[in-house]
């Protein structure tokens, strides 16, 4: 059995994705998603544009097609033997669950923003490349300008305008400082062996922060070890290695970071789920979740750099959050304890018995009610 990764170097997922295939050491090729591998592979497969896709070539005569980040890495998970990048342990699971989230759905504000108004042009010229590598330098330019034009304005959806750019700054940075820190005393989050929260914050530390020149010089110079780790967990590893820390320990350095979440993207998830309920009640019969369930005020920053923005609602983050709290659902006795601790000494005990509007799934690539 292997896999193809249809991806591209300039995008923030297909890095996550790919990190973790070369730690998991399985047999995968990567084509460029060019113009013409949407049009002939993507869209007839998944039925709207979107990177990357992973097709694992099981032996079936069309393989089986996989999309979504975190269902890529779990398809592998359940496929491939050998050690997991999910913890065994309950207080390590957990956190390692927020901190994909974490990753995936908030450090992508600091991605978008450094590479749209850091680095635009590096960018576009990345993209005009990934599209059409067979026409000349300023042909693929001309090409890539309304691709460019979607995504450098896709960030105000996100809460990126300039009344926000010093706090999303400020906020990067201390994330830098902290998760820097911690790393002068282990090698991953959790010790010698990378988990799923690693490659959650691989996806925009590589592609966008670290990749991309102008943010790059910055991780560089503020956080090295940082750009080190970056390096590392996106290499090849020729081998499953490491293990996580004994006694389900949650390393000091660790604990800021976790705060991040409960201060900063906790209480936008939990608008979002209020926007959710307002949305399912005025839609009984719906199924398909829009990807925008319209906007509303959200706080980006931290400590006296926060500023509130207009924000785009945006469902798919709760899909994420569901798995945190299914996790939690699943725990008795003393595991649930250990679990409610680890949330209260983070701030984020409003997770304790939280339950969202109504179940979530996604259906032929898309975000829906579950059953």
């Amino acid at each position: 059995m292997s896999y193809t990764l249809i991806g591209a170097p300039v995008s923030l997922y297909t890095g996550k994705v790919r990190g973790y295939l070369r730690w998991k050491n399985v047999p995968f090729r990567e084509e460029l998603a060019t113009r013409e591998v949407y049009k002939q592979v993507i869209l007839p497969r998944v039925g709207w544009s979107v990177i990357p896709v992973v097709i694992h070539h099981d032996g079936t005569p069309d393989g089986i097609t996989l999309q979504d980040t975190t269902e890529i890495i779990d398809h592998v998970e359940q496929a491939e033997p050998g050690p997991s990048v999910y913890p065994d342990t309950v207080r390590q699971r957990l956190a390692a669950l927020i901190l994909e989230l974490f990753g995936d759905e908030w450090l992508v504000i600091p991605a978008m923003h450094y590479r749209w108004i850091y680095n635009r042009d590096f960018a576009h010229r990345e993209f005009g490349a990934m599209q059409n590598p067979h026409l000349s330098p300023e042909e693929q330019w001309t090409a890539a300008e309304k691709a460019v034009a979607f995504f450098s304005g896709s960030i105000k959806g996100l809460g990126v305008n300039p009344d926000s750019y010093a706090a999303i700054e400020q906020a990067y940075e201390a994330f830098l400082a902290a998760f820097d820190a911690h790393l002068a005393e282990q090698d991953f989050l959790f010790g010698s062996r990378p988990s799923i929260a690693d490659y959650g914050l691989l996806g925009p530390l590589y592609a966008h922060l670290l990749r991309d020149p102008e943010s790059g010089a910055l991780m560089r110079r503020l956080a090295p070890r940082v750009a080190a780790w970056t390096e590392r967990c996106h290499a090849p590893q020729h081998g499953l290695t490491g293990d996580f820390l004994p006694d389900d320990e949650i390393p000091a350095g660790v604990l800021p970071i976790l705060r991040m979440f409960a201060a900063q993207q906790l209480p936008v998830l939990l608008d979002t789920a209020d926007a959710l309920t307002a949305w399912g009640e005025g839609h009984p019969d719906d199924q398909e979740i829009p990807r925008i369930l319209g906007f509303h005020k959200a706080k980006i920053g931290r400590g006296d750099s926060v500023v509130e923005t207009d924000r785009a609602i945006i469902p798919y983050p709760l899909w994420m959050l569901q798995r945190v709290t299914d996790y939690l659902d699943s725990l008795t006795g003393a595991d649930r304890e250990a679990a409610e601790e680890l949330l209260r000494s983070m701030g984020a005990q409003k997770l304790i018995g939280y339950q969202l509007p109504f179940r979530l799934a996604r259906t032929n690539f898309k975000l829906c009610r579950g059953g």
